[in-house]
């Protein structure tokens, strides 16, 4: 059995990361609440600098590297929101920094990871998706005798994604009854298993992927770690052929339940955010909200907190996202 990571280790990184990471609110949302007759509260990770959750693993982990390591350099992959808390924190602590992003990652994320690593940061884009520029990262780190920053297999990583789930439990007074969590490699999970499970442990868990890229509901099913030959990078943020075996055995030991989102149904939910709620989410970051609806029959009456884990989407994605979200409307109309 996998050991959760000590509470007290979870405090110190928050305390560690307050100058740089912002205590982001948990909203109430009364239309969500009215609609599946429960009461929705939304942990609001898009008011980050970088828009994002990713800065508190990246920040954790590279703040707690030795001088020597900082000094050498650090490398990291990511699809646009780990590069991004990466990049900052490199400027941050002046230490430099190259990144490896699949060539299809949009242009708003490349941009970011230029504009918060500045001269600390180099950016390599290569490969179709997130395991390409991963590999090619490997070998450039060990060629050149680089640190690795994962976006997500690294207890470290974990433990600093942890500090936003003793951020909720201390944001609110009634006992939560079920968490839902976006998964991709599974670091944002397994950061909330490690909190929820040892101080709220009555409160059910349930993760979130993608049709088009379920590779964590795939190796809990086959109780193994298993690579999908091909995957939908739609979903940027979440779209991973192989999930860590970190946050494999996390998720296999402690996860109440995945459940399946279609890609189409989520670029509704990103309308909606925008349209009604003025929240911009990117893909990933509205997929707790579009998971409602599988679940509203669980439910009703509960206390339930959703994740936005990621607003920074491209606007030059939105004519695509229309069409998928029409795709999804359509289909009741036939």
């Amino acid at each position: 059995m996998i050991e959760l990571i000590e509470i007290d280790r979870i405090k110190k990184a928050k305390a560690a990361m307050k100058d740089v990471v912002l205590t982001t609110s948990l909203q109430k949302n009364k239309y969500y609440s009215d609609l599946y007759s429960s009461n929705i509260q939304i942990k609001r990770e898009d008011e980050q600098l970088v828009k994002s959750f990713k800065i508190r693993g990246a920040y954790n982990k590279i703040n707690n590297l030795s001088k020597e390591k900082k000094n050498n350099g650090i490398v990291c992959a990511s699809a646009g929101n780990h590069a991004q808390g990466f990049a900052l924190t490199c400027k941050l602590k002046k230490i430099m920094g190259y990144v490896f992003m699949p060539k299809t990652t949009p242009k708003l994320k490349i941009d970011k990871v230029k504009e918060f690593g500045s001269e600390f940061v180099e950016i390599i884009l290569t490969g179709k998706d997130f395991y390409d520029a991963f590999d090619e990262s490997v070998i450039f780190c060990n060629e050149k005798k680089l640190n690795f920053i994962h976006p997500f297999n690294d207890y470290e990583i974990i433990e600093g994604q942890a500090t936003l789930f003793l951020e909720i439990l201390s944001q609110t007074d009634v006992s939560l009854d079920t968490l839902l969590i976006p998964i991709g490699g599974g670091g944002l999970i397994s950061g909330a298993i490690n909190v929820f499970k040892q101080l709220s442990s009555k409160t059910k868990i349930i993760g979130i992927q993608t049709m088009g890229a379920p590779a964590m509901k795939k190796s809990i099913k086959q109780n193994k770690l298993i690579t999908l030959n091909e995957i939908d990078n739609f979903v940027d943020g979440a779209a991973v052929r192989k999930v860590g075996n970190l946050t494999f055995d996390y998720c296999k030991e402690y996860l109440d339940d995945i459940v399946i989102i279609d890609e189409n149904e989520i670029c509704k939910t990103v309308l909606d955010l925008e349209k009604n709620h003025n929240i911009i989410a990117e893909p990933a970051g509205a997929m707790s909200i579009t998971a409602l609806r599988q679940v509203k029959e669980e439910i009703i009456g509960k206390n339930v907190v959703c994740i936005i884990c990621g607003g920074n989407n491209d606007r030059r994605r939105i004519p695509e996202i229309e069409l998928r979200s029409k795709r999804w409307i359509n289909q009741f109309r036939k």
